[in-house]
């Protein structure tokens, strides 16, 4: 199958009523906590309060996504006044004082948790970024470039994080080159960095050298310090969502360089490869684990559909589509689309559902926790809608 001109249409139609009609009014303005700053994000289904904690990567996330709203849809004071609430509660509350940032802290601001990785550093990176071209803050884009400098020193091996686990076993996960990429692209294209696109490139090549494997048709979630595969239940583990979400982050990088024809093939056969793994052929959507040699997998979730790995794989197959006219990546978008927006949606109260079983029946109702809150899925439509409107330009 192909796309018309008048189909895409109307999917950038569809994605921008789902996103400004949906998925965001389900979040603001009810989330903002104005009495504490940042805001209140683990719903339940009808936007009822589960837990008033804070997820510091969600914190970040949120914030980016309003400031994205301000900078590239419409300027509403209350996207601008939204994101400088959760900008100012990262800076007061977020950091501990060894300079890393926390995980999980109180509504008002105590700390809980900390993560042995930097997850949440990035997330503030394009936070702040975003939040420093939306209000013109010159404070927050120095410190969102002071933030990267310390997250490619972690991701470099610069600086050290406490390990999680022992030397006896060594192993590298692709999770850090592909959030450090599209941090980095968040970073360019909002206020600027003469650091990212010699980053981005070694990133990229980090990946394509180590993780994609083309003997076997797979992109791995960990590999041994020299790419090989560890034969053992963690380093088997394959997250074909994850990997595909990698594959768009590549597509993305060989849009803003001109079509590059190695990104795109990179980033179109990382896609083809785990869609292959992923794409569960007796319900449909994407499965969460598979195991690299079809053996058992640890992770009792393994087979369930959770909603992030639909919405990468949403824009993973459109950017293919668009950017090589192959028809396969239509009737995979199609696929993708159909299912994702026929299984996660909430009729009633809007937004998603999370958590599916395998056959696509809602496993749990929860709409935000410590790893759902507003990105993954108002980040597609916001990024299918704005490709989509430059392609039917």
């Amino acid at each position: 199958m192909s796309y018309s001109k008048q189909d895409l249409v109307a999917l950038q139609q569809f994605y921008a009523n789902q996103l400004l009609n949906n998925t965001v009014p389900f979040w603001f303005p009810r989330s903002f906590d104005k009495e504490h700053g940042g805001y209140l994000l683990m719903r339940d289904a009808d936007g009822s309060l589960i837990d008033d904690d804070k997820a510091v990567w969600i914190q970040g996330r949120a914030t980016w996504l309003l400031s994205t709203l301000y900078n590239t849809v419409e300027q509403k004071a209350e996207w601008l006044e939204g994101a400088k609430l959760g900008y100012n509660f990262l800076n007061q509350y977020c950091f501990d004082t060894d300079g890393q940032m926390f995980f999980h802290v109180t509504r008002d601001g105590k700390p809980i948790r900390k993560r042995r990785y930097f997850f949440s550093e990035t997330f503030y990176v394009i936070a702040a970024a975003a939040y420093a071209k939306a209000s013109g803050d010159a404070s927050a884009a120095a410190a969102a470039r002071m933030v990267f400098g310390e997250c490619i020193a972690y991701a470099s091996g610069e600086k050290k994080l406490a390990p999680k686990f022992t030397n006896t076993r060594p192993s590298k996960g692709i999770g850090v080159p592909m959030i450090m990429m599209n941090t980095a692209q968040q970073l360019r294209e909002t206020i600027g960095d003469e650091r990212c696109d010699e980053w981005i490139s070694k990133w990229i090549d980090e990946i394509e050298t180590f993780f994609v494997k083309d003997d076997i048709r797979c992109v791995m979630e960990q590999v041994a310090p020299d790419g090989s595969i560890i034969d053992h239940i963690d380093g088997r583990t394959l997250n074909p969502g994850h990997a595909i979400e990698g594959a768009w982050f590549i597509l993305h990088e060989a849009r803003h360089r001109n079509n590059d024809p190695h990104l795109i093939a990179l980033g179109c056969k990382m896609l083809d490869y785990m869609w292959e793994r992923g794409w569960d052929t007796k319900y449909g959507g994407i499965l969460y684990y598979r195991d690299v040699y079809n053996k058992p997998v640890q992770e009792y979730w393994h087979d369930m559909k959770f909603w992030w790995p639909h919405n990468e794989a949403i824009i993973a197959t459109l950017l293919a589509y668009l950017m090589t006219g192959n028809e396969k990546y239509a009737h995979w978008h199609q696929q993708v689309h159909e299912y994702a927006y026929k299984h996660f949606p909430d009729a009633t109260n809007g937004e998603w559902y999370g958590y599916l079983h395998r056959d696509g029946t809602i496993a749990q109702t929860a709409k935000g926790n410590l790893f759902k809150g507003p990105f993954h899925l108002p980040r597609q439509e916001w990024y299918c809608n704005q490709i989509l409107k430059d392609y039917i330009k």
